[in-house]
């Protein structure tokens, strides 16, 4: 049931498309991408928050400068250098941060890498209150300025297309940037479709819709429908791997799987059992991506990776359930 804020949203939304489309697709951009307070919303984000602060008091924080936005990058060094140690750029997803990314981190470090986790605008220690795939883009290149090039990088949801997407130059205003490998956790492959379950979610009409996905062309140059992988990585094969749960209730496994269709330089990997959020901390999980940096090509493929109470490959078939799920 839909609470008494979305209902009043819905109903001014309503109201200006009735006198202006377009007014109210503006309008449903600027509350799409608003971000939320970084106070933690559950008792339970709290108690994570505390769990990782010590360790997020030992990297090094340094803040880069985007329109509209200080951004904070913090760094983990491995105590010596190791011979094929790695500059690897992590990206959280939205209504996250780099704290909810320490196992990953601390997985990259014990291998001899060095990791530099990214506090998107608007998320974590960074200022700002606009979130969407541009502003994403300008605070990975500002982070390739300073700590970079990077030889890969890796996101988690949201911050799987935002790496991608950095990776294409798909921003007009903002250079290519391009590592050796890439890893998605859990990602989104079409922003179209966010779009479209926002736009239900706020209760557009079509031409209100239309306005409200018009303003992607505003901040990237291009259209919305250029945001989907198959578009944005048609002609770049830089080695990629996909990692992503059937039982992921806020993105729908067939999004790994057009990830995959991409090329024989795409692997997939299924992580059953570890959902959206618990996917990022979950050891074979980080296993997996470390053990992804290090190897040589590879060529694509599905490998199941153990289901958190067995100790074997999941043996559950590529399917994908038809029941609606979110996208984030």
């Amino acid at each position: 049931m839909a609470s008494l804020v979305e209902k009043v949203t819905r109903a001014v939304l309503r109201l200006v498309a009735a006198q202006s489309p377009q007014k109210a697709g503006e309008l449903a951009f600027l509350l799409f991408t608003r971000t939320r307070s970084t106070k933690p919303q559950s008792e339970k984000e709290r108690k994570a928050l505390a769990r990782a602060a010590a360790r997020m008091a030992q990297s090094e924080t340094v803040r880069l400068v985007i329109p509209g936005s200080v951004v904070a990058s913090h760094v983990f060094r491995p105590e010596t250098a190791v011979d094929g140690g790695q500059r690897v750029l992590v990206v959280h997803g939205y209504r996250s941060r780099s704290d909810h990314m320490i196992a990953l981190a601390d997985a990259l470090v014990a291998a001899g890498h060095t990791a530099v986790c990214l506090d998107l605008p608007g998320h974590g220690a960074s200022t700002g209150r606009t979130l969407h795939l541009g502003k994403a883009v300008e605070a990975i290149d500002a982070a390739w300025r300073q700590h970079g090039p990077f030889d890969s990088f890796i996101g988690h949801s949201f911050g799987g297309p935002s790496v991608m997407a950095a990776a294409a130059g798909s921003i007009l205003h903002v250079p290519q940037r391009r590592p050796d490998r890439i890893v998605t956790i859990a990602a989104p492959s079409d922003m179209a479709q966010v779009f479209r379950w926002a736009g239900k979610l706020l209760g557009l009409d079509a031409a209100a819709q239309n306005a409200f996905e018009r303003q992607v062309l505003r901040f990237a140059g291009r259209p919305l429908s250029e945001f989907r992988v198959d578009r944005m990585m048609h002609d770049i094969s830089i080695r990629t791997l996909v990692i992503h749960a059937e039982d992921d209730k806020e993105v729908a496994y067939s999004n790994a799987e057009a990830i995959a269709r991409t090329g024989s330089h795409v692997r997939l990997m299924k992580a059953n059992g570890f959902g959206h959020r618990r996917i990022v901390s979950a050891e074979p999980v980080t296993r997996a991506v470390v053990e992804f940096l290090g190897e040589g090509a590879r060529a694509g493929g599905i490998v199941g990776l153990p289901l958190p109470s067995s100790p074997e490959p999941n043996k559950l078939p590529a399917t994908e359930s038809r029941r609606p799920r979110r996208l984030a």
